[in-house]
């Protein structure tokens, strides 16, 4: 069969252009694959980071060279990309969706895909909408009008939780949903670290928490830092946060300088580059999730594909992904002191080998080729 993508991969960065290309690289092995991509995600003025390029030197790029068509922000791009996706023909699109932002350029393209002729072989594409986030955690007047222009454009559609296939009820009117786990990005750690290799390149000891990935409010920073500095002194030693905040920093001072945390917490504010992802994995004994809400988490998925455990909360699909006592623990959100009690009972226990061992037996759960085969069923769920 064949297969076309229309979405962000590599030279992007991110969670969603990482997922991208990894879905990339799974599709290729079954079908003929084309890649209509972004020639701009974002304005610079609507983006907080630094670049939205991926300077990494170890690049995880697509399987076929990528077409840089669409701009979120030029409808001309928007028509081009779905004339270029009619005249690939594909049996199947597969569209990531993760923020209304981008309904009227994803919208018009996929409507474009389709056509009124159904392309060159006269046989409509099955549009399939893979929903990272139904709604955006941070929400604007404009989501609902935009989100529903956006996946009104869909044939079908694919989410990682139960909690998101419920929020699509309204907006799916009848059409498929099909819930599949978020697949492991085992790639960060094939490059085989050891734990003491990592913990001298770090310079850390003793017992170490992880929190990774971009800095914002609703992934809960202040809840952990909270928890922390409620929990026992000596039951951790290090917590190490890596991801750039999309926030000011300042507004973490006061906990940071409290003599509780104080000289315990190391800030890395800048956005790691694949090559440096697996050192800190490496050397965590756990990772925090300690999200006031969420879809997913595209860093459990790295955490599990490095085969360490997660302390997390029972928020979005995290709790369908994260089994209680065998791959992490799970507290309510906005909870410090329940956060707390975890991180006490993981060292005071130690629970590491054990959710390790149990992270290790349910990987199989979130390999690539079942999403791969669960778009194609989806597929063939649609009418053309």
């Amino acid at each position: 069969m064949k297969a076309a993508i229309l979405g962000p991969t590599y030279p992007h960065r991110g969670g969603i252009a990482h997922y991208t290309t990894l879905l990339a690289r799974a599709l290729a092995k079954r079908h003929r694959l084309a890649i209509v991509s972004f020639r701009r995600l974002y304005p610079g003025l609507l983006f907080p980071g630094t670049t939205q390029f991926d300077s990494s030197r170890e690049a995880i790029e697509p399987p076929v060279p990528p077409e840089p068509i669409l701009d979120s922000v030029n409808p001309f791009s928007w028509v081009r990309a779905g004339a270029r996706i009619r005249a690939i023909a594909p049996d199947f699109l597969v569209v990531p969706w993760w923020h209304p932002f981008f309904g009227p350029s994803l919208g018009t393209a996929s409507r474009g895909a389709r056509g009124k002729d159904g392309g060159e072989r006269g046989r409509r594409p099955a549009r399939i909408f893979l929903c990272h986030n139904v709604a955006p955690h941070e929400a604007t007047p404009l989501d609902r009008a935009l989100t529903t222009y956006g996946l009104g454009a869909a044939d079908a559609f694919l989410v990682h939780a139960h909690a998101e296939a419920k929020k699509l009820e309204p907006l799916a009117q009848g059409r498929p949903v099909r819930v599949h786990p978020h697949p492991t990005y085992a790639i960060f750690s094939e490059r085989t670290v050891s734990r003491e290799e990592a913990r001298r390149a770090l310079s850390l000891d003793g017992r170490v928490l992880l929190f990774f990935g971009y800095v914002r409010p609703y992934k809960g920073l202040e809840d952990l830092l909270t928890a922390l500095r409620l929990a026992r002194p000596d039951a951790w030693d290090h917590l190490v946060i890596v991801g750039e905040f999309y926030e000011p920093e300042a507004r973490y001072r006061a906990l940071l300088e409290d003599p509780a945390l104080r000289g315990r917490v190391r800030v890395v504010n800048r956005y790691v580059p694949n090559e440096e992802v697996a050192p800190y994995f490496a050397a965590a004994d756990v990772v925090a999730l300690p999200y006031r809400e969420a879809t997913g988490s595209g860093i459990a998925q790295v955490a599990f594909g490095a085969g360490v455990p997660v302390i997390a909360t029972r928020t979005g699909g995290l709790e369908e992904v994260i089994e209680e006592g065998v791959s992490g623990l799970l507290v309510p959100p906005r909870d410090p002191p329940a956060l707390a009690r975890a991180i006490e009972r993981f060292f005071d226990e130690n629970l590491g080998a054990r959710l390790r061992e149990g992270v290790a037996r349910t990987r199989g759960r979130f390999e690539w080729e079942g999403l791969v085969q669960a778009i194609e069923s989806l597929a063939e769920e649609v009418p053309r």
